[in-house]
């Protein structure tokens, strides 16, 4: 059986950033690496959960709201995917930017954070959300380009 792109990357090689993972005609997959893989600082469940609702929320909601597919965690717990379409990289980096500034200046509590609108509404925190969209903001402030994995096809 064929491997999946994103088990062709070699993930000792992987650092914090913004990778173009694939490119499916119009959709472009980013990977948005907040962690280094396999080095033993995963992001919580809590953490992940958080940041999901307030970027899936900031993007959605943005100049690029209809060309955003979606946005969510890793399974491994190390970044999120960003899937759009009719996209550009610099466009994908100034967009990321700025919904993380967001959740750093929000606020309120965290987007959807109910009993009616999340299937684990206690499981959020305005708190985590923040320091993540801080700490990633600082990883990729002077990015000015998107990477490229090495053994990817």
């Amino acid at each position: 059986m064929k491997k999946i792109s994103s088990f062709q990357a070699d993930h000792t090689k992987i650092k914090p950033g913004i990778y173009l993972a694939r490119i499916d005609g119009d959709i472009r997959t980013y990977d948005l690496r907040t962690r280094t893989p396999n080095a033993g600082d995963y992001m919580s469940h809590l953490t992940m959960h958080s940041v999901e609702h307030m970027l899936a929320t900031f993007l959605r909601n943005s100049e690029a709201a209809d060309r955003v597919i979606y946005f969510g965690p890793m399974g491994c717990q190390t970044g999120f995917y960003l899937l759009m379409r009719d996209t550009n990289d610099e466009e994908v980096i100034s967009l990321v930017k700025k919904v993380l500034k967001q959740t750093v200046e929000h606020t309120g509590d965290v987007f959807g954070n109910t009993v009616i609108e999340c299937g684990n509404y206690q499981n959020l925190s305005i708190e985590s959300a923040k320091e993540e969209a801080w700490k990633y903001l600082q990883t990729i402030e002077d990015i000015s380009a998107v990477a490229q994995y090495e053994n990817a096809e």
